[in-house]
C-alpha cells in the first residue's frame, strides 16, 4: 500500500512524465499506462524506485488502478486536462526539476534520466506500437528468476509488477519541505 509521501511522488513524477511527452503525438490514458510501466520497469531493473504503482496484465498491455486513480485525481484538481498539463501544474514541474538540480541526489538524477530516455524512445510510437513493445517485455515469474515469460503470454488480470516487493538500492526522495510544497502545488 502506498504511503501519502509515495502518492505525492507518484503524482509529481506522473506530471513530469506528461510534461516530457508534450512535444510528442497525442497521448491517451492507455499510452500513459504503458509509458509509466516501461519507466517503472527500467527504474527497477537499475535498482531504483521512482513510481510505486502495481500493474496487472490487461488486453492492451499493463494497467495500474492506482495510476488510473491518480490521473483522475489530477484532473479533479485541474492539474490535467485529458493528458495535457494545465497552467496550474507548472509549479509541480518547477519544484521537481529544481529539487533534482539543487539537491543532486544520484537516485533522483538517474530516475529523471530514465524518464527522459523512455519518453524519447516510446512516446513517438503510436498506441499499437507501444502496446506491442510492452507485450514483448519479458518478466520472471515470482520465485523463478531464471525463467522468463513475455507479457503477451501472461493471462489477463495477472499481477505483473509489485514494486514494494522488489529490493532497490536507491529511491526518488524529497525533503519534507519539498513534499509539503508539492502537495500545495498539487492542490492538497
Amino acid at each position: 500500500m502506498r504511503k501519502p509521501q509515495d502518492i505525492t511522488v507518484d503524482r509529481a513524477l506522473l506530471l513530469l512524465l506528461l510534461h516530457l511527452t508534450d512535444s510528442h503525438s497525442m497521448v491517451s490514458d492507455v499510452k500513459v499506462q504503458q509509458l509509466v510501466f516501461l519507466s517503472e520497469l527500467q527504474m527497477l531493473s537499475k535498482g531504483l524506485r521512482g513510481f510505486h504503482f502495481e500493474f496487472m496484465r490487461f488486453a492492451y498491455g499493463a494497467f495500474s488502478k492506482e495510476l488510473d486513480n491518480d490521473l483522475l485525481a489530477l484532473r479533479r484538481k485541474e492539474r490535467l486536462e485529458n493528458c495535457r498539463l494545465t497552467e496550474q501544474a507548472t509549479d509541480v514541474i518547477t519544484i521537481i526539476e529544481q529539487n533534482v538540480e539543487d539537491e543532486g541526489e544520484e537516485a533522483n538524477v538517474q530516475i529523471m534520466d530514465i524518464l527522459r530516455s523512455v519518453i524519447e524512445t516510446y512516446a513517438p510510437q503510436d498506441l499499437g506500437e507501444i502496446t506491442s513493445s510492452v507485450e514483448n517485455v519479458e518478466i520472471s515469474p515470482a520465485g523463478k528468476p531464471e525463467e522468463k515469460i513475455a507479457i503477451r503470454d501472461v493471462s489477463f488480470h495477472s499481477i505483473l509488477l509489485v514494486p514494494s516487493r522488489i529490493e532497490v538500492s536507491g529511491e526518488f526522495t524529497l525533503p519534507p519541505l519539498t513534499v509539503s510544497s508539492l502537495n500545495t502545488a498539487l492542490g492538497y
